[in-house]
């Protein structure tokens, strides 16, 4: 059975992304096994759709295009390179990890300052959250006031 055959507009369409992205990511030598009709025209493969698929989950997780051409060297490599593919996606995830740990700590001041602001509007100043013991908040927020050092403001 023949595999299905694509134009850059039918991928584009159907990946959700402009062609120029496409074009790009070609020109950043990520798409090596491109197929090209004989007049130069771009063809792609569901192969070429998942590869990029795969392109835009590793760009979305923060790499590099340079990290991606090299993930795409590597797997270009076969099985030998797994071990640096391997380190590639762990230093990834290791990295998307801590970056959560401080987003998590950032929306957790946030929350207390919604809160505080909320508590200020209700009462008409900020006199009175500024003011108010943390045996006065609810539990969540003085557990957040004191791991995100708060002392005034």
């Amino acid at each position: 059975m023949e595999e299905k055959r694509y134009t850059i507009g039918q991928v584009s369409g159907m990946l959700g992304m402009p062609s120029s992205t496409v074009r790009y990511y070609e020109a950043k030598g990520l798409l090596p096994n491109l197929g090209r009709t004989e007049g130069g025209i771009r063809i792609f493969t569901d192969g070429d759709l998942d590869w990029m698929r795969l392109i835009g989950h590793l760009k979305m997780s923060g790499m590099t295009i340079g990290e991606i051409r090299e993930f795409a060297s590597l797997y270009q490599q076969g099985d030998e390179t797994i071990d640096e593919r391997r380190a590639l996606v762990h230093k990834r995830r290791d990295e998307i990890a801590r970056q959560l740990e401080e987003l998590k700590e950032t929306l957790d001041f946030i929350t207390y300052k919604c809160w505080y602001y909320d508590t200020a509007a209700e009462a008409g100043t900020c006199d009175v959250p500024h003011n108010m013991s943390e045996d006065e908040m609810p539990a969540e927020i003085a557990a957040i006031k004191r791991k995100c050092q708060i002392r005034s403001h």
